[in-house]
């Protein structure tokens, strides 16, 4: 049965009296629910029963002659009576109280407060055998929790039955005490005596605060939610007290490792049930309710801070200073990562390792820990593999990168690197570890959780940037930061996911520490998938041009077609541009791509101009390719060899990027101008810098977007007016891109832009589907 269940686990030997009573009280239980026996004879038996089974335990266990050592404390005979004499007075509560139906809550209120008081003094003459874990951090654990389940008791508890100061009192009292009890079990050497006496204690208290508050036993059946607690408290109180007593003289067991998981998810849950009930029941949350929500966070923030000085991060002694670069004999007790280094890597002295499947390189000598030991992979893991390892995991590791220092002489590359080392150092704490890897970077290994660890990060950012003075010189370096928690992974995967970070920072702009997450890893395996797979692609034919049709707006015929690269990767699939380019750009193919698509473009072209359409091409070109200097030469050269009138080809250069070179770019449009070729300017801003170019730039074609067009058909933004007005002064023809509704199609139409294109007018297609549509206008022939 359920009461019965838990001497299953926590007696340390069979358990029958207490199994037989806790099976017969779950019975009187039911039966109070099905109606069958009184609520008040329910509550009177049941307690009576637990009362008598926990009296007999503890007063033979009071009159036990002690044998255990002086050293361990008082012989627990006292703290026996005393805890004797709790547990009979919760049993006379619950038995008076059918008798005292009119002044229920005072009377439990009073044995409440009874049997408390005879709780803490008997609970502190017991034998003490577990030491107590430290209390601020003890209390600030807990602390989160609790108010949650004070929500939840603030949402449960009956509206009417008690005023709201004595409501939330009550919420707070039950939170408390069930927080308590849950970390009595659930906590550092939790199966010992001690701890099994508190939880049945705090069990007890929960079940006469629950007789306190809920209306009285002859209201109704909601009080029997008291029994099973109170019984099971007393039943706890007596087991634990003996098995503290008694194993008192005999050598203490192992510390059972705290179980977290019960901690934070049973307070959720009961959190989560509450908050459905109350918003099922039609009722909305109250100010007291939100202030009990916002009150839950700041605990959460203060956690976090205390693991950054966590007790189980010591300080290195001064005996753990450097010693070369070989394993260290520790005389004293060291952070887990200093305790022994494994021998499962060993490469030469003076050899350097590649981490397999990250591309990280770890080298023997360098940089060393803050505390200094090993400074290599061997080391790295046993710190990750330690910190994973202990009671309550918090931890981190960050991977540092210095971009700036490859150019430098070794001579100078070495001052740099210990010159950071050194501010490293001078950042982290006493017990972090920091170690080298080869090349311009280092490793951290903190026991500080999240959060301090990211204003770590913070903090190596800004004194790794700071100025160099070496040789007479300043020097300026920038730093990419990687974070990964640790906890939940294994060191390779730690290591993994720093990796990942930093090359997001790298990808980023540098110069910021990034934090590992899932959805972050997604993002850098496709692009190191694509940066992978895209060089050669041109040589193995994956290259592949859709296109979309440009149509007049005043009559919807088309005009011409914009060519669109895709890249039909075999084994990533089909790639679009605004993937490609930019790692393209990275790996210098964007010369390469681009004059790929403009050949095919040409030679497509030429074959549509064959069947005598009067279409024209727009090809999509960079800046940085539009400027080099032979750009025009080359794009008059293809289109020669296709034989393609000039001025039915179109090049777009983007907008936002023109500012940097505009002069380059300015020479090369009206070099292309010359040829005959017709230029166009995509992604146009109406702001004061994009007009200024405007007014510069030779071009034919001005695309905007369809932001400047709008969706509402009963007017338009001014700014299109403008550009409008704008492109007829300089006779510029305005193509509006991006229409993906009717709506927008006439909006666009009747602000005045000459050209459309966009999903509403026709889709992207492959070369033969665009021919079938443009032979469905005639008048696109000659």
């Amino acid at each position: 049965m359920l009461l019965a269940y838990p001497f299953r686990f926590l007696a340390p030997r069979r358990a029958a009296p207490e199994a037989a009573v806790s099976t017969a009280v779950a019975l009187l239980v039911l039966a109070g629910v099905a109606g069958v026996v009184p609520t008040p004879v329910v509550i009177a038996l049941a307690g009576g029963a637990g009362a008598t089974l926990a009296g007999v335990r503890l007063s033979r266990l009071a009159a036990q002659r002690s044998t255990a050592p002086p050293s361990t404390g008082p012989s627990g005979r006292v703290g026996a009576v005393l805890l004797d004499a709790a547990v009979v007075a919760a049993g006379w509560v619950a038995a008076a109280l059918p008798l005292v139906d009119a002044r229920q809550r005072a009377v439990a209120l009073l044995g409440s407060l009874t049997v408390a008081a005879l709780s803490v003094s008997g609970v502190r003459r017991l034998p003490a055998r577990t030491p107590a874990p430290t209390r601020l951090r003890a209390l600030v654990e807990a602390t989160g929790p609790t108010v949650g389940l004070t929500l939840a008791g603030w949402l449960l508890l009956p509206v009417g039955t008690l005023p709201a100061p004595a409501r939330l009192l009550a919420a707070l009292v039950l939170a408390g005490l069930g927080i308590a009890a849950l970390s009595a079990f659930t906590g550092v050497g939790r199966r010992s005596g001690h701890a099994i006496c508190r939880g049945g204690l705090l069990l007890t208290l929960i079940g006469l605060a629950l007789l306190t508050i809920l209306p009285p036993v002859s209201s109704g059946r909601a009080s029997l939610l008291a029994v099973p607690p109170l019984v099971l408290g007393m039943l706890l109180t007596a087991l634990g007290a003996t098995t503290a007593v008694t194993s008192a003289s005999s050598t203490p067991p192992a510390a059972s490792p705290t179980t977290t998981w019960p901690r934070a998810v049973l307070p959720a849950s009961v959190l989560l049930l509450a908050a459905g009930l109350h918003l099922g029941s039609g009722r909305t949350p109250d100010r007291v309710s939100l202030l009990l929500a916002l009150a839950a966070v700041p605990p959460l923030v203060l956690r976090e801070l205390l693991r950054g000085g966590d007790a189980g991060v010591p300080e290195r002694p001064a005996a753990h200073r450097r010693v070369a670069a070989h394993p260290v004999r520790h005389p004293e007790p060291q952070p887990p990562w200093q305790a022994t280094t494994p021998d499962s890597w060993t490469p030469a002295a003076d050899a350097d390792a590649t981490w397999p499947d990250t591309g990280v390189s770890w080298s023997r000598h360098g940089l060393g820990p803050a505390g200094d030991g090993p400074g290599d992979r061997a080391a790295l893991l046993a710190a990750l593999a330690a910190i994973g390892d202990v009671s309550a995991p918090a931890g981190a590791l960050l991977l540092v990168e210095l971009h700036g220092i490859e150019g430098l002489g070794p001579v100078a590359r070495e001052d740099a690197l210990a010159e950071a080392a050194l501010r490293a150092r001078a950042v982290v704490g006493p017990g972090d570890l920091v170690t080298a890897c080869a090349g311009a970077g280092f490793a951290v290994v903190t026991g500080a959780g999240p959060v301090l660890a990211y204003a770590l990060g913070t903090r190596l950012l800004a004194t790794l940037t700071s100025p160099y003075r070496l040789a007479g010189s300043v020097l300026r370096v920038q730093a990419s930061i990687g974070l990964a928690e640790v906890g939940g992974s294994g060191p390779a995967d730690v290591l993994r996911q720093a990796e990942l970070a930093r090359r997001r920072a790298v990808q980023l702009g540098r110069d910021r520490v990034e934090w590992y997450d899932a959805f972050l890893e997604e993002q850098l395996v496709r692009r190191l998938d694509l940066e992978r797979e895209l060089p050669g692609a041109v040589a193995r034919g994956e290259l592949d041009l859709v296109y979309q049709p440009v149509l007049d707006l005043t009559d919807r015929q088309p005009v011409g077609a914009e060519a669109l690269l895709r890249w039909r990767s075999p084994v990533l699939g089909t790639v679009l541009p605004a993937e490609l380019l930019p790692v393209a750009e990275d790996l210098d193919l964007v010369g390469e791509l681009e004059w790929w698509v403009l050949d095919r473009a040409c030679r497509q072209l030429a074959a549509w101009s064959a069947g005598s359409r009067e279409l024209w091409m727009a090809v999509n070109v960079t800046t940085r390719e539009l400027a080099t200097p032979d750009f025009v030469q080359r794009t008059a050269a293809i289109m020669a060899a296709y034989g393609v009138p000039p001025e039915r080809l179109v090049v777009e250069v983007a907008e936002p990027r023109i500012a940097a070179d505009l002069s380059t770019v300015v020479a090369r449009l009206a070099g292309l101008r010359s040829l005959g070729v017709r230029t166009a300017l995509d992604d146009f801003r109406p702001e004061h810098a994009s007009l200024a170019h405007l007014r510069r730039l030779p071009i034919d074609l001005l695309k905007v977007g369809p932001d400047l067009v709008g969706a509402e058909p009963t007017g338009q933004p001014p700014l299109i007016d403008v550009v409008v007005n704008v492109g007829e002064r300089l006779g510029v023809e305005i193509v509006a891109e991006g229409l993906e509704s009717p709506t927008q199609v006439e909006g666009a139409h009747r602000a005045g832009c000459r050209y459309g294109q966009g999903f509403a007018l026709s889709r992207p297609a492959t070369a033969e589907r665009v021919e079938a549509y443009f032979e469905e206008f005639p008048s696109a022939y000659r």
